[in-house]
């Protein structure tokens, strides 16, 4: 029989509702949210934690409007690269500090080869341009194609939402 996972209580379920779209914008957030749930910010800290440790939540973290910070060119880098290297390369992708997201991506043959995207965001699609090149320097011959895919639109990004 698989696993179930970690058991959530109602109050777990009550805690990720209340921070799913964000948390408060005060200087104590886990407090606020404890005062809506009715246990303290140190319990909200804790249940938390718990979660991430267990892997029900994968983070907590800031997500920037990266318009409105200034990096108006955005860049999803595309690479066919090969498969039995893909891990070792997308982590080493991954840990370059322009690099926002990098993960695998099954090909869709035969128009799609491409298994590795890595985000890159920049002021300037000349910029962009030159952190793809730094990539593909990176990944030297294990890369057979790549492409850059560049945002026309802001979208609305969101994950799993559990309902209130």
């Amino acid at each position: 029989m698989p696993d179930a996972g970690p058991e959530l209580d109602a109050l777990d379920r009550r805690l990720i509702v209340a921070t799913q779209a964000g948390l408060p914008r005060v200087s104590r957030p886990y407090h606020a949210i404890g005062g809506e749930l009715g246990i303290d910010g140190d319990e909200v800290i804790a249940r938390l934690q718990r979660m991430l440790d267990s892997g029900v939540i994968r983070r907590i973290g800031a997500v920037p409007n990266h318009y409105a910070i200034g990096y108006t060119a955005n860049g999803m880098s595309v690479w066919d690269v090969d498969d039995v290297r893909i891990d070792e390369l997308g982590a080493r992708v991954g840990a370059l500090a322009f690099v926002t997201h990098c993960y695998r991506r099954p090909r869709r043959l035969p128009d799609w080869p491409y298994n590795l995207f890595a985000m890159v965001h920049s002021q300037n699609r000349e910029e962009v341009a030159a952190r793809v090149a730094e990539i593909a320097a990176l990944l030297g011959a294990a890369c057979r194609a790549h492409d850059i895919l560049y945002s026309t639109a802001i979208l609305k990004k969101t994950g799993l939402r559990i309902a209130g």
